[in-house]
C-alpha cells in the first residue's frame, strides 16, 4: 500500500510505524512538510519517508497513491482533503476533520460530490477494545434505553502544558480545545446515545495556566514536567505566560433529540488523570475508564454485575490498544472497502457539537442546534452550502 503524507508531525510519524507493523507492504512514497518532526520516529524504525514535495498537489501529481494521509494543522485539513479528492485518491485524515461550522458545511458538500466512503477518519477511540465491549453490552440490551451520561477527559499537567506551547494553543489553527482534543470523547457518547444533540450549554476558561500559578512564584525551579512533551510547528517555551487562546477547563451539558442528556468535563491539570464515563440506562449502567482500564456493567433491577473487565494496552499503542486496531481497519478499508466503526459523518457531527459547546461557552447561553443541522443536511444532500 503506497501512501503520501501531508503534515508529517509526531502523530503521523508514529502512525507510520504502526501501519508498517500491521502491513509490511505499507510504503510512504512521499511527504509534504517544511519541518517534519515525525521523521525522527520513522527513521528510528527504519521506515523511509520517500520524496519530499513542496505542495500536496505536487505529491499527488508525481506519485501513484493508494491513500493520502492528512496530519497537517487542523485549519489546513479542508484544502488538503479536497486536493486528495480531486486527484481521485482515498484520504485518511486525523481528527478533527475541520475547525469551523462553515468548513463543516463545505466538507459536507465535498462528500456529496466525491463520496463519503473516500474519507477515513482517525477517531481512534472507536477502535478501542473497551468501547467495543461497551457497545456490545448495549446491543445485547444490558443497558436498556440510555437516559444520561456523565463523562470526562482529563489531561495530566505535562500534556496540558504541551497545549499551551504547541500550535494547538491557537483557536484559529486548532479550532478550540474541546474540538481538538475532546472530539474523540464526544463522538463516543454521540454513538452510545444514537441521536443528534439539540441543545447545548457550556462554561469554562483558563484558570490554571496563568502567570499567578507559575510554580516559580512558590520557589519551585524544576519545570521539567511542563516541557516533557515536545512541541512542533509554531511552538513556544512559555507555559504559564503563554499567548494561548485555548481554555484549560470546561464543562458542558447537552440534550439530545431522543431526550437523553450528557454532562462532560475536561481539565488540563489533573495529575492523577482519568478518562471515564458512567452511562445510565433504563435497565442497567456501564462505568468505565480508558486510562485506568476497566469496564463494569451492572443490572438495575438486581444490582448484579454483568461485566467486570480490565484492560491492558499493548506497548505499541498510545490509545489503550486502539491504534493498531485502527491501522488494521484503515488498511482493510483501502484494500477491500471494509466498513469501519466510525464514519466521516460521525466525525463531522461530533465536531459540530464541540464547536457549538465553545460557542455556548463564549456566549454564555443555551444554543439550539436545529438551524445548523438543517444547513448540514442540505449540504450533504445537494452538494451546496446554504448561506
Amino acid at each position: 500500500m503506497r501512501v503520501g503524507i501531508v503534515g508529517l508531525g509526531y502523530r503521523l510519524g508514529y502512525l507510520g510505524q504502526v501501519f508498517k507493523q500491521m502491513d509490511p507492504g505499507f510504503e510512504i512514497a512521499g511527504y509534504v512538510d517544511p519541518a517534519p518532526v515525525g521523521m525522527e520516529n520513522l527513521e528510528k524504525h527504519g521506515i523511509p519517508a520517500g520524496t519530499r514535495y513542496e505542495t500536496v498537489e505536487e505529491l499527488l501529481k508525481a506519485e501513484s497513491l493508494d491513500l493520502l494521509m492528512v496530519g497537517s494543522p487542523n485549519h489546513m485539513h479542508l484544502d488538503h482533503i479536497r486536493a486528495g479528492f480531486e486527484a481521485g485518491v482515498k484520504v485518511f485524515s486525523e481528527k478533527p476533520v475541520v475547525t469551523t461550522t462553515e468548513d463543516t458545511l463545505k466538507m459536507a458538500a465535498l462528500l456529496a460530490k466525491y463520496g463519503r466512503e473516500n474519507l477515513l477518519i482517525g477517531l481512534v477511540l472507536r477502535y478501542a477494545p473497551l468501547y467495543r465491549d461497551l457497545r456490545a453490552a448495549q446491543a445485547r440490551g444490558e443497558l436498556g434505553d440510555v437516559v444520561s451520561i456523565e463523562a470526562s477527559e482529563h489531561i495530566p499537567p505535562y500534556h496540558g502544558a504541551f497545549f499551551m506551547r504547541d500550535w494547538r494553543r491557537y483557536d484559529r489553527y486548532a479550532g478550540g480545545f474541546m474540538l481538538e482534543k475532546c472530539c474523540h470523547d464526544i463522538d463516543l457518547y454521540n454513538g452510545v446515545i444514537g441521536a443528534r444533540p439539540e441543545r447545548v450549554s457550556s462554561f469554562g476558561g483558563r484558570r490554571t495556566f496563568v502567570p499567578a500559578n507559575d510554580p516559580g512564584n512558590r520557589g519551585i525551579n524544576d519545570m521539567e514536567v511542563y516541557h516533557r512533551k515536545p512541541s512542533g510547528w509554531n511552538g513556544t517555551d512559555k507555559v504559564f505566560d503563554s499567548d494561548a487562546e485555548i481554555i484549560d477547563y470546561q464543562v458542558a451539558i447537552v440534550e439530545y433529540a431522543n431526550g437523553a442528556a450528557l454532562s462532560f468535563h475536561t481539565n488540563l491539570n489533573v495529575p492523577d488523570d482519568f478518562r471515564r464515563f458512567a452511562v445510565i440506562g433504563s435497565q442497567g449502567m456501564a462505568e468505565g475508564d480508558f486510562v485506568r482500564g476497566f469496564l463494569n456493567v451492572t443490572d438495575s433491577h438486581t444490582s448484579q454485575p454483568l461485566i467486570r473487565k480490565t484492560y491492558q494496552a499493548s506497548e505499541l499503542s498510545q490509545h489503550y490498544g486502539a491504534d493498531e486496531e485502527m491501522a488494521k481497519g484503515v488498511i482493510a478499508a483501502v484494500k477491500t472497502g471494509a466498513e469501519q466503526p466510525v464514519s466521516v459523518l460521525d466525525a463531522l457531527e461530533a465536531g459540530l457539537l464541540a464547536i457549538t459547546m465553545d460557542e455556548a461557552r463564549a456566549a454564555r447561553r443555551v444554543i439550539d442546534m436545529a438551524p445548523v443541522w438543517d444547513k448540514y443536511d442540505e449540504a450533504l444532500a445537494s452538494g451546496k452550502v446554504v448561506a
